[in-house]
């Protein structure tokens, strides 16, 4: 399992890079940070489903897309609530965006491996 989390933050470097430089451009193209996210997630929705799912959780699956949107839809709630914290204390949006990477990581891996791409027993 170690590994496993191993080739996690892998792909997820490459997914995050994706989707932080989406985010990046749509923010520097003058959209409100929360349309910002939004689109930035969107875009990288299913490229992320495919490369985690594959990738990381050697599942290919495509049935438990629902399953991960829901996951992307928590982390994308616990993103903007994070931005706007960071807007309440005048904090730049850039470096916050940055500063939240890690732990929405953190909690991406453990929904994606409790709720989407548990294994069933006897596997």
């Amino acid at each position: 399992m170690k590994s496993q989390f191993v080739r996690f933050l892998l792909v997820g470097g490459v997914n995050t890079l994706v989707g932080y430089g989406f985010f990046v451009f749509f923010l520097f193209s003058g959209f409100h940070y929360t349309a910002s996210v939004l689109f930035a997630t969107i875009i990288g929705v299913l490229f992320n489903f495919f490369t985690i799912g594959r990738i990381v959780f050697i599942n290919s699956k495509n049935s438990l897309v629902f399953r991960f949107l829901s996951v992307y839809a928590i982390v994308y709630l616990l993103n903007i609530i994070g931005l706007r914290i960071s807007e309440l204390f005048n904090f730049n949006l850039y470096l916050s965006g940055a500063a939240l990477v890690f732990p929405l990581a953190l909690v991406s891996y453990t929904l994606n491996k409790k709720f989407v791409f548990k294994l069933e027993k006897g596997k």
